[in-house]
């Protein structure tokens, strides 16, 4: 058993989600997410004591479909808060699934603190028969604590993975290793309670980005419109209309209808920011490629989901609407 943490100081923030979910003793489906207390899920750790001392708060108690950008920014200000009181070295977020993988880059982007800030949650609720959560928890809690886990950015742990927060997405619906990092991999593993990184990203991050939502209320609006067969252009239109920027989730590398580009084309020129991004799980959307960035004054989203460029668009509004800035922007996050 590692015990080289003992003394370190971990705070988790639970959000409730299907590690905290309760249901059919034994079953993995139809149960409710976010019931049981963090503290409950920590007393069911009985090795917890040798990883690390560790405190925790119940944030919200949430299916992760239910998270919003107001969760995001308190959660921002939370930790900086913790961090600045000095009394601890790592953090834990648990936290549903669905949305985990947009929660983590908004984190990943904003936190401005160098202890290690890792985010988890489960596939199976905690009444299910080889409940996948105590596990994550336990390993989260040990890769907090660690001195290794530092200048990596925000990490996610799953499954005895652990994954960037930039790289990281749901790949499954239903099994243990739901959580993965596509054409990027691991940063390394979990083996018991010791990390071994093999890799790390070259992206900027959490105290190296221009992004500071302390004290911000609000973000820009952004919407994400996504392209198919028959997809209406009058979709575009509405929602450039209500929106103050778009992410165009395209076919291929990012590409879409003429009638479509049409309408990015006309909003683009009225200065409303739109980024290219792709409906394929891996690949990039390399600048030009498929459409006439340039031409168009679009912004490519590179390896970043819709979902991640989102969050870097709304981010980036914060600071400029330039859509050459923007794109610089995407390039180094």
């Amino acid at each position: 058993m590692m015990q080289a943490n003992r003394g370190k100081r971990v705070h988790i923030i639970a959000t409730g989600g299907t590690i905290a979910g309760v249901g059919e003793a034994g079953f993995t489906g139809g149960y409710q997410p976010g019931v049981l207390s963090i503290g409950r899920l920590v007393e069911g750790l009985p090795t917890v004591e040798q990883v690390a001392d560790v405190t925790g708060e119940q944030f919200a108690s949430l299916n992760s479909d239910d998270i919003t950008q107001a969760h995001w920014l308190a959660i921002v200000n939370r930790i900086q808060a913790l961090w600045e009181s000095g009394r601890y070295d790592g953090f834990v977020i648990t936290h549903g699934t669905d949305t985990l993988e947009e929660s983590a880059y908004f984190f990943h982007l904003t936190v401005k603190c160098p202890a290690p800030v890792v985010l988890t949650g489960a596939m199976r609720p905690a009444t299910a028969t080889s409940a996948d959560g105590p596990l994550n928890l336990l390993q989260s809690i040990a890769l907090a604590a660690s001195d290794q886990a530092r200048g990596h950015g925000v990490l996610v742990a799953f499954n005895e993975g652990i994954y960037s927060a930039r790289d990281v997405r749901k790949g499954n619906s239903f099994r243990t290793h739901a959580i993965t990092g596509g054409d990027m991999g691991t940063l390394g593993i979990m083996r018991d309670l010791s990390p071994v990184f093999y890799h790390r990203s070259l992206k900027k991050h959490t105290l190296d980005t221009e992004f500071d939502v302390r004290g911000m209320e609000r973000l820009p609006d952004v919407a994400v419109a996504s392209f198919h067969v028959d997809a209406r252009s009058e979709i575009v239109d509405y929602l450039a209309g209500t929106h103050q920027a778009l992410v165009i989730e395209g076919a291929g590398d990012g590409q879409v209808s003429r009638s479509w580009e049409e309408r990015m084309r006309y909003w683009a020129a009225k200065g409303l920011p739109i980024v290219r991004a792709t409906r394929v799980p891996d690949g990039s959307v390399y600048r030009g490629a498929g459409m006439p960035d340039d031409e168009m004054g679009t912004v490519a989203a590179g390896t970043l989901s819709p979902e991640k460029a989102r969050v870097l668009l709304m981010l980036a509004l914060t600071r400029t609407k330039d859509p050459g800035q923007i794109q610089a922007m995407f390039d180094r996050y």
